[in-house]
């Protein structure tokens, strides 16, 4: 029998990630005072700020919430988790799906959680500080340096892929889901046969959420899908000059649906830079069976612990040999 325990992680442990942009003697919306370059935290710990360089790699957490329409706040599970990574000194980048269902250690809690929990912990802890403690699960367990997060519900989704005309996908496998969840906690039949397909935003949204008949390893391969296919669509129709006279009165349109420290112009510089990498330099991985264990725990959870030595090994051929760095 495998019993999970909360042992340090083999990974590189990392401090706490802030954001080096908060001005000088405020309080942020995590209850973190900021004084000097220094953040006092909840706990009254003190952790230092490191604001990136420019140079150096920069990672972002993106979430997705599962909040339906008609509820607010960040108190909901993130079931979608994908650390984004862009490194300018190579000019590549790495994409990795974390599953909902790895069971991991979180900072400054007792036992084990599974990684979509954090952000819940977190909002009931403090309002706004469940994004800051996502990063800090993610960075603490899986060793890599998380400079920022990025959280979108399901409506953010849907109008992305709506403001690019939708996105085109290869479908492997025809998908035939009865229960697919809808908005309301109620169902939703979705079918899609396999072949080529062009997907407008709530099909997308299904398409990267259904995983009945599968697995939430194959519906993380689907999310990666549609993340390249966004890529593909806007490169391929040149779309980033009107995207940028478009993204001010979509940024506000969704401003109480996506969550981020960075601003829009940062998020504007950022996408400029990620343009530029060729698609041979993003590596890409999903943290499958074989980097888990599975288990049940005591109150019957499926939960995932991870196999930390071949995660380690995951991490560097998706994000470099010195993604800890």
């Amino acid at each position: 029998e495998i019993v999970p325990t909360a042992t340090a992680p083999s990974l590189a442990v990392l401090p706490t990630p802030v954001d080096a942009r908060t001005a000088t003697n405020t309080t942020s919306n995590n209850n973190s005072v900021i004084i000097g370059d220094v953040v006092v935290g909840p706990n009254g710990e003190a952790i230092h700020i490191e604001p990136w360089d420019g140079e150096s790699r920069f990672t972002i957490l993106v979430m997705g919430l599962d909040r339906r329409p008609g509820e607010t706040g960040l108190r909901f599970r993130t079931d979608t988790m994908l650390l984004v990574s862009l490194d300018p000194v190579t000019n590549s980048a790495g994409i990795l799906s974390i599953p909902r269902d790895l069971y991991i250690e979180m900072p400054g809690y007792n036992g084990l959680y599974r990684i979509n929990e954090p952000m819940v912990w977190g909002e009931l802890q403090s309002p706004g500080y469940g994004p800051q403690l996502a990063m800090q699960t993610v960075q603490y367990n899986l060793g890599i340096r998380v400079n920022e997060y990025l959280i979108v519900d399901f409506k953010a989704f849907i109008a992305i892929i709506d403001a690019i005309g939708g996105i085109e996908v290869d479908v492997p496998n025809t998908i035939n889901d009865p229960q697919y969840p809808n908005m309301y906690y109620g169902y939703d039949p979705f079918y899609l046969p396999a072949g080529h397909h062009v997907l407008n935003g709530e099909t997308a949204l299904k398409y990267a959420r259904t995983r009945h008949g599968s697995s939430d390893f194959d519906r993380a391969r689907r999310q990666q899908q549609v993340l390249f296919a966004i890529r593909d669509k806007i490169l391929r129709l040149d779309m980033i000059p009107t995207l940028i006279l478009q993204a001010p009165s979509l940024w506000a349109a969704l401003q109480d649906n996506i969550y981020t420290g960075l601003s829009l112009e940062q998020v504007i510089q950022l996408a400029l830079w990620a343009k530029d990498i060729p698609l041979e330099n993003i590596h890409t991985g999903v943290i499958t069976p074989e980097y888990v264990m599975s288990y049940t725990t005591e109150t019957g959870a499926s939960v995932l612990i991870p196999n930390r030595s071949r995660l380690g090994y995951l991490m560097q051929e998706v994000f470099g040999a010195n993604y800890n760095q």
